[in-house]
């Protein structure tokens, strides 16, 4: 049993201005690839996987299409030399941008179906922020999307996705998808799965996959921030039973449409503004404080400074702001040295229309790159230390604050550009604030511009109704 394996994983807001160009994608092929930790699973299968290749990239904004092509050329180039295969699996995102081009990831996997034919069986993963479309869906026979978020169980949906297809291969049975889109379209920060009523929704999933002739349920939540047709909410079954995979899609649609009033934030949200002033006359900590707008992980550019404006403004203490993408002020940093003060504009740095930061900051620590991380540089003004790096990356790992020699427990205050905290910053944070702070991941989605929606879409829209409908995938024989 030979299965070929790859593909290309990021979410792209369209409203972020900077392109994602090759040199932000880690890319993995041949014995790389199939070494890689993330893959290690498919050794636990009784199949030869044959790598072709992987892109993934943090999230930003559009695929540079020069990029794009490259990378789907040589993924295509892989997989015809491995031909013949048994089965093709997919590793994706499901929210990619490419400039100038309509629903990428449709255009990379009808053009892996064309490339292998229409017997070979193809099946992917998706993260639930993806957004699905019906061509997407005509060019697969299995489907699996993450169930939390945040993610903690990537390797269990990958393991889903594979499982299905060994089954497929080795028994004979095509499964089939049907799926179900649903015109709702929110923030990842308000739907959760470890908060109310997005909890309750997913937890119906695993009973869904217990059901005779269902092979696996999927929810997926869509990605609003990027501003194209396919931007909604939608339920996907996989299975061997038409008619209860139809049921079961309109079941989990309808119930997600039905809990669209119910979503909130998971912590106490306020403006930028407000939530400083909370955090400075907070008598416990470390708070922690989340500049959602600007979220690299959720396709934030990264280098606004509205909150470390705020903080100088109101004279916090005690602070960290991790972090601040700015080329021009780490070289400056590492160029003065440790100790010197220097006169910088610290932020939009790569997107003009954000925030910048005029001040005279103290040179007070240099972070060497390493094989995972640019140069960083904390620099400091009062009692605010500011973590400026030289790309743009979150900082929402302890090993991440580790490497700046960082007790993040010491703080008053912490500053993260995030949505929902991370696994291992949610339980230090003593509370956890979220600004709803500009920017292009605003959380106040309704303030955003929405040019091609072309349905009727809660929550930009509200008075109209919605009767879920079940739609087949193509492949379904």
């Amino acid at each position: 049993m030979r299965i070929a394996f790859g593909g290309i994983h990021i979410e792209c807001s369209t409203y972020n201005p900077v392109l994602t160009e090759y040199d932000e994608f880690r890319v993995y092929e041949g014995a790389a690839l199939l070494n890689h930790p993330s893959f290690a699973f498919l050794q636990d299968y009784d199949a030869e996987f044959i790598p072709t290749l992987h892109a993934r990239a943090i999230p930003g904004g559009p695929v540079a299409k020069a990029t794009y092509l490259e990378f789907k050329t040589r993924f295509l180039a892989e997989l015809k030399q491995a031909l013949p295969v048994d089965g093709v699996y997919l590793a994706m995102h499901g929210a990619m941008y490419v400039e100038g081009m309509e629903d990428a990831e449709a255009d990379w996997i009808s053009a892996t179906r064309e490339l292998v034919g229409p017997d070979c069986p193809i099946s992917a993963s998706y993260d639930l922020h993806g957004n699905v479309s019906q061509t997407i869906i005509d060019q697969l026979n299995a489907f699996s999307a993450y169930r939390t978020a945040p993610h903690i169980d990537i390797e269990e949906t990958m393991r889903r996705s594979v499982t299905m297809l060994v089954n497929c291969i080795t028994t004979g049975v095509t499964p089939k998808i049907y799926w179900c889109p649903i015109p709702v379209v929110l923030a990842g920060e308000q739907t959760s799965t470890e908060d109310e009523p997005a909890a309750s929704l997913y937890a119906q999933l695993p009973e869904i996959d217990k059901i005779d002739g269902v092979w696996d349920a999927s929810l997926l939540v869509g990605y609003v921030w990027a501003d194209e047709p396919r931007a909604t909410a939608c339920a996907v079954l996989t299975g061997t039973d038409d008619e209860v995979l139809k049921q079961q899609a309109k079941v989990i649609a309808n119930s997600y449409w039905q809990a669209r009033e119910e979503f909130r934030f998971g912590c106490q949200t306020g403006t930028v503004s407000e939530c400083v002033a909370w955090a400075i006359d907070c008598s416990t900590y470390p708070v922690i404080l989340a500049d959602s707008g600007d979220n690299p992980t959720g396709g934030g550019v990264g280098d606004r400074g509205d909150v470390l404006a705020e903080l100088i403004k109101q004279k916090a203490t005690s602070t960290l702001v991790a972090g601040i993408a700015d080329k021009a002020a780490t070289i400056a940093a590492f160029d003065a040295g440790v100790g010197a003060k220097l006169t910088l504009s610290v932020g939009a740095s790569l997107d003009p229309s954000g925030v910048a930061v005029h001040e005279t900051f103290k040179v007070k620590r240099l972070i060497d790159a390493t094989a995972d991380s640019a140069r960083q540089a904390i620099l400091s003004i009062g009692g605010i230390d500011v973590v400026v790096c030289e790309r743009r990356r979150p900082y929402h790992n302890l090993s991440d604050f580790a490497l700046l020699g960082v007790n993040v427990k010491e703080l008053d205050t912490l500053v993260v550009k995030s949505g929902y905290l991370s696994p291992d910053l949610a339980p230090l944070a003593n509370p956890n604030l979220m600004a709803l702070s500009e920017g292009v991941v605003d959380q106040y989605v309704e303030r955003i511009p929405r040019l091609r929606k072309q349905k009727l879409t809660f929550p930009f829209d509200r008075q109209f109704t919605f009767t879920p409908e079940a739609k087949p995938s193509a492949q379904n024989r």
